[in-house]
């Protein structure tokens, strides 16, 4: 029970010291934390509003010119093959002469650096390339569905992603234009192609360098052109996120379009390509773009709760320091370094429980030095302080480590001789009176005789506090009356 009452003091002295350290700690926390969280905010809303506004308009408008770039030329390079009259009267006179269309496509090709050109011929159904004549196309052969189909379309030109074993096992993009006479009768079909290949390695360069999906559809919502990793739909209306807004990706108009996909917020921005006839979206997931907005959040929130926990530790520092210096004023007089009264007190209350239990016995020894009022009168405060501090010395020279020695007050002093009889006790009180009396610093500082009244008696097991000391109290004062400079004993 003692163990358990004494680390349950312990740890109450504790919280009363590091309480006002606990409470600055639990400030500068919600303080750091709160300044890190609104920053954090204002970023968050700033980087929001910044992806919508600049971003992803200005990424969109980069976007379109790498399509300019990549695609589009191909697609005006088809439209100007269609409306070459070269290739028209071609058709129309000389197609016996096979050679002059292969060394156009052939040229066309090296030229701009397409991975195919083709024509077909609506007179003989005839279908050429760079690389010569190819087959003729055919109703009954599902490979030639794409020209006959594309004969029948209004549209003068369409882009389309078909296989074709004469060219390439890999999936191709064609870019297909209509050819007319000068009637407009329609009289074949011209263009180039592009292996998808590269087109997805383009998208996915948007992907990874911009954290963009881009997807291309068409006026009926199909998807012409998307990364095939990351798109395997065939319609809009196969995503479940996109296809209530329909209407507004497949718009004329621009549009900005939120929503959520999987628990995440995404921001959808569309454009009209007119050179393609195509809709042009691009997909971002709000949380990758604004992953350095966390990245520098968490940083400083881990830069403020270092600081937090430094400026505690300092704390604990300062408030240890000065809370040592704090218990030793608390604890022992300013002037001799001993135990104070109140500390004193402590301890002997502490000795008589436990001698009640064990059955230790000690001596109290209470000492008043002898006209001490005639000294600091005489020789003035500073010297009778001096006096006080040598007397301390001597007292300390003259007893144990375990026993107790305290400044009781003014030119009062208390000794507790631990595991002590009465007799040895007096002995021991009779040494302090003969130390006081013959020392040599004592009488070279100052030219006046310097004694002490000594009263001690022993520790009983009806003692308390109070009892002991005016026991020993009382033995001095007889002391005192008898004549000063001697030891007085009280049972």
């Amino acid at each position: 029970m003692y163990i358990l009452s004494k680390l349950l003091y312990t740890f109450d002295m504790l919280n009363k010291k590091y309480t006002i350290v606990l409470i600055i700690t639990v400030m500068l926390v919600i303080l750091s934390t709160s300044i890190s969280w609104l920053n954090y905010s204002v970023s968050l809303n700033n980087a929001h509003k910044q992806l919508k506004e600049h971003s992803l308009p200005l990424s969109l408008d980069n976007i379109y010119t790498s399509i300019q770039k990549n695609i589009i030329e191909p697609y005006l390079l088809s439209s100007m093959m269609a409306n070459d009259t070269f290739v028209q009267d071609w058709i129309i006179n000389e197609e016996k002469d096979k050679e002059k269309i292969i060394k156009y496509l052939d040229s066309i090709k090296n030229k701009y650096g397409m991975f195919n050109t083709f024509l077909v011929s609506d007179k003989t159904k005839n279908y050429y390339t760079q690389d010569g004549f190819i087959e003729v196309v055919k109703k009954d052969n599902p490979s030639n569905n794409w020209y006959f189909d594309f004969k029948q379309q209004q549209e003068h030109h369409q882009i389309n992603l078909d296989f074709n074993d004469h060219l390439s096992n890999d999936l191709i993009m064609f870019i297909n234009y209509k050819l007319f006479d000068a009637d407009y009768h329609f009289i074949g079909a011209t263009g180039v192609a592009l292996k998808i290949s590269y087109i997805n390695d383009m998208l996915q360069n948007f992907r990874q360098k911009h954290n963009f999906i881009v997807t291309f559809f068409n006026k009926n919502g199909d998807i012409v052109l998307a990364e095939r990793e990351i798109t395997k739909q065939k319609n809009i209306k196969e995503l479940p996120y996109l296809k209530k807004f329909q209407d507004k990706i497949i718009s004329k108009t621009s549009q900005l379009i939120e929503y959520e996909k999987e628990n995440s917020e995404y921001i959808l921005n569309t454009k009209y390509i007119p050179e393609l006839n195509l809709y042009l979206a691009v997909e971002v997931k709000v949380n990758k773009y604004i992953e350095d907005v966390k990245k520098v959040f968490y940083f400083n929130l881990i830069i403020s709760m270092f600081i937090t926990l430094l400026v505690a530790f300092v704390l604990i520092v300062i408030i240890k320091k000065h809370n040592s210096k704090f218990e030793t004023l608390a604890k022992y007089d300013s002037l001799t370094k001993v135990l104070n009264r109140r500390s004193f007190e402590e301890q002997l209350i502490k000795l008589i429980n436990t001698s009640k239990n064990k059955k230790n016995e000690f001596s109290l020894v209470f000492v008043d030095i002898d006209n001490f009022k005639v000294i600091n009168d005489t020789f003035g405060h500073s010297q009778g302080d001096l006096v006080l501090c040598e007397i301390t010395k001597i007292l300390k020279e003259n007893i144990r480590e375990v026993d107790l020695l305290a400044r009781w007050g003014g030119e009062e002093f208390i000794v507790v001789l631990k595991h002590t009889s009465l007799e040895t006790g007096k002995i021991k009180a009779e040494i302090f009176r003969q130390s006081l009396e013959e020392n040599i610093s004592l009488k070279e500082s100052i030219n006046f005789p310097i004694t002490g009244s000594f009263g001690i008696t022993q520790y009983k097991s009806s003692d308390n506090l109070d009892s002991l000391i005016s026991r020993a109290d009382e033995a001095m004062y007889k002391s005192k009356t008898n004549g000063k400079n001697r030891v007085t004993v009280i049972e």
